[in-house]
């Protein structure tokens, strides 16, 4: 939660890149944050937006954002606590295989439970001033579930969410797990410090934290991203014009494909998540870390 509301301002513009190519005179003449990013990459498209509906307009979404990823986290963090238990003791997996098994489960977990927030989110963010469908998220809530097949509308693109988030949180929790064990058996003197709940135990202290969780958001985001681009292409429906040739996850990710390639389409967008990933991840994985001695966990 913590590392969402230091980076919400980064967080909408990622469905305007990737929803890029939207056709029509409508969508060429409105969405004014797809040129700029265009024209200009990141940062022409950040500037674009407080030009059009103030700084404010940074922020669409993030109440949606924030009630869900304090359950997100939540869930996250213990189903990989309770999944690694398991497979380690009931099925005897350990090293460093049972972190990545345990945290695709983990992230699995946590989008299934939270998924129609992350669907309202998306449909906030992509609002363009002055032609509002959702005039929040109770009434976002609504306007789906009564236009767009009840309850199964809340999920839509999650079959791509969770082929995504599999090896994003897999990959993850991996990645930092594996670059923690490796960094305390090395060097436990230069990047480890007693616990403050338990000095027999050691852990990473707070910047080599940060760098480790940041390492591993960026090499997760890279591998899982185009099934991110695909989900949030899904997610909005009936608000880009091209839908009909995009109600599924193969023929979504076969139509980007085949109309903006890969680093145009598969990848769009992927720079400006680097910025919002890795300190996200990095902020999000010291912070588990620092509850754990918080609550006498270690």
């Amino acid at each position: 939660m913590a590392a969402a509301a230091a980076l919400a301002a980064a967080d909408p513009p990622p469905a305007m890149p990737q929803a890029a190519g939207a056709g029509g005179p409508t969508a060429r003449r409105d969405f004014y944050w797809l040129r700029s990013f265009l024209a200009g990459g990141v940062f022409s498209a950040l500037r674009a937006v407080p030009q059009k509906e103030g700084y404010l307009g940074l922020y669409k979404g993030n109440g949606a954002m924030m009630i869900r990823i304090f359950p997100y986290g939540a869930i996250q963090f213990m189903a990989f606590e309770h999944y690694k238990t398991v497979i380690t003791t009931k099925l005897g997996v350990s090293g460093h295989v049972h972190r990545l098994m345990a945290g695709s489960m983990a992230g699995m977990t946590a989008v299934i439970c939270t998924y129609p927030l992350d669907m309202v989110r998306v449909r906030l963010a992509f609002q363009v001033k002055g032609e509002h469908t959702y005039t929040g998220i109770i009434h976002a809530f609504k306007t789906i579930y009564a236009k767009e097949g009840g309850f199964l509308g809340f999920y839509r693109g999650l079959m791509p969410t969770i082929l995504g988030m599999a090896p994003y949180a897999g990959v993850s929790f991996f990645t930092f797990g594996t670059l923690k064990s490796v960094g305390l058996s090395h060097a436990p003197t230069l990047l480890g410090r007693p616990s403050s709940d338990n000095p027999n135990v050691l852990v990473l202290k707070t910047h080599i934290n940060l760098l480790c969780g940041g390492v591993a958001g960026a090499i997760a985001q890279t591998i899982s991203y185009p099934f991110d681009v695909t989900r949030r292409r899904m997610q909005l429906g009936t608000v880009l014009p091209e839908f009909e040739k995009c109600l599924t996850m193969w023929e979504t990710m076969k139509y980007v494909y085949g109309h903006h390639g890969i680093r145009r389409g598969l990848y769009r967008g992927l720079s400006l998540n680097y910025i919002r990933c890795i300190p996200s991840q990095a902020v999000a994985f010291t912070t588990y870390e620092l509850m754990k001695q918080f609550f006498h966990l270690n």
